[in-house]
């Protein structure tokens, strides 16, 4: 049996500024916004080529806006994906090598944090 994790929720204080957000700024795709009552909210957003979404909303049970640490996402060019997101007007680190792999990171408008991981060679 094949067990997939396909949707990850991400808690934010704003969901309009988070969209805007992940979708112009990171480049993630918008795949549903779907307003179920006045208060109840569910966006759906995901990386380009990824499995695995990630969902923002309001009204829906969650933690607390920007608590959410250590969400990654892996490329093949982490120096590219770092301009791309600089150029995007994202605040983003330089990049970090570690034996596992080189990294940049960052932040959304609340504070949940992304590593942006490529795979050591040979991986």
């Amino acid at each position: 049996m094949d067990w997939k994790l396909e949707l990850v929720s991400v808690p934010v204080s704003d969901v309009d500024r988070a969209k805007e957000f992940y979708v112009d700024k990171i480049g993630f795709n918008p795949d549903h916004d779907h307003r179920v009552t006045d208060e109840l909210r569910f966006v759906q957003l995901t990386p380009p080529g990824s499995a695995c979404s990630i969902a923002i909303g309001s009204g829906m049970p969650q933690a607390e806006p920007g608590s959410v640490r250590g969400l990654q996402v892996v490329v093949a060019d982490v120096a590219a994906a770092r301009k791309e997101l600089e150029g995007r007007g994202v605040e983003v680190s330089e990049i970090q090598e570690f034996p596992w792999g080189t990294f940049v990171f960052f932040a959304d408008p609340d504070g949940n944090t992304w590593a942006v991981q490529q795979m050591p060679a040979g991986n």
